[in-house]
């Protein structure tokens, strides 16, 4: 058995003149908030990344970059465990070019070399304490929880995303029933990781059908076999997702991945606590200082926002606060 464990992180340089130029070629009017500049621009915080994923996670056997063809110019292309990954590499020809995330990581499983267990990172992603294996695998299983909800929205949501979660729950209600799954799983629907969770999943037990999920803008633990088992399944949906140049309102996202790997069974419960902790560039700044200077979560996400903030401001404080926690380079930096 191969117990290696991957990494995978995706990034786009959105100052690229020539990806720019094939960018719009394809764009049109694809001015929604899932698809604009703010989507595409680098906070230049990747090194920070790297950073923390080679002191407080060692153990990774290789970390796949994947990028549409530039890397940053400070990237030491001759780390043994770093392999640089062109769209081109892996993504079918009949999908390229793609500039729909949705797209890149459904296709993720195709990477050369890749492990059966990876762990997929956005590039607003950033590790802060040593972490084991054991967070994101535990007996050869991604490390999960039960995520039953009831449906939610918030009123800053964008509709196109909202309505591919919805996408996603009809993939996984067309695939698993979900009394099944709780009859067969139930020490995986009930924890006491969840702690005062379990209150809620017990009430919506209730409740026959699949009525919403959690959703977690934070890294994944894959199963490679689970993309494979997917594409087998829904081939029609997700080429459908693939072939859209841009994320769009009739895409499935890779939340239906973790969702699959839940109703299939094969996950490890952990604790709601250990999921990290969300970020965004217009929310409380100062809260995002404390916690990347204390050190407060084991990992943290900084989404950029489509609300106006004073942008080179707050990420010139960001990169502050990386600085004192990772002041030295990394051997991903030449």
């Amino acid at each position: 058995m191969n117990d290696k464990i991957d990494f995978v992180i995706t990034w786009v340089d959105g100052s690229d003149e020539k990806w720019l130029e094939e960018k719009n070629q394809y764009s049109e009017n694809k001015i929604d908030t899932t698809n604009s500049a703010l989507r595409f621009r680098d906070m230049k915080l990747l090194k920070y990344w790297f950073r923390g994923v080679e002191k407080f996670t060692p153990w990774v056997n290789k970390i796949h970059f994947v990028t549409w063809g530039h890397v940053p110019e400070w990237l030491n292309l001759e780390n043994p465990k770093l392999n640089v990954v062109n769209h081109k590499d892996f993504i079918p020809k009949e999908y390229l070019p793609t500039f729909n995330s949705n797209a890149i990581e459904y296709n993720l499983h195709r990477i050369e070399g890749l492990t059966e267990k990876f762990v997929y990172f956005n590039d607003d992603m950033f590790i802060l304490k040593p972490i084991g294996e054991e967070y994101f695998f535990k007996n050869g299983l991604p490390c999960d929880l039960w995520r039953d909800n009831i449906p939610y929205y918030d009123k800053n949501s964008d509709l196109n995303f909202e309505h591919t979660l919805v996408n996603d729950k009809m993939l996984i209600s067309r695939n698993f029933i979900k009394r099944d799954f709780m009859k067969n799983n139930l020490s995986k629907w009930l924890n006491f990781k969840y702690g005062k969770r379990n209150i809620r999943f017990m009430m919506l037990y209730q409740w026959p059908y699949m009525a919403g999920f959690d959703n977690f803008h934070m890294s994944f633990p894959f199963l490679k076999s689970t993309f494979n088992k997917m594409w087998e399944k829904e081939n029609d949906v997700i080429d459908l997702t693939c072939r859209s140049k841009f994320r769009s309102w009739n895409n499935v996202t890779p939340y239906s991945i973790v969702l699959w790997q839940i109703y299939s069974g094969k996950f490890e419960p952990k604790s709601y606590k250990k999921t990290g902790k969300y970020f965004n560039l217009s929310g409380n700044r100062d809260e995002l200082f404390d916690c990347i200077l204390n050190q407060r979560e084991e990992q943290i996400c900084i989404n950029d926002t489509d609300e106006m903030v004073d942008y080179e401001a707050v990420t010139e404080e960001l990169r502050k606060c990386f600085d004192k926690i990772f002041p030295d380079k990394s051997s991903f930096e030449k």
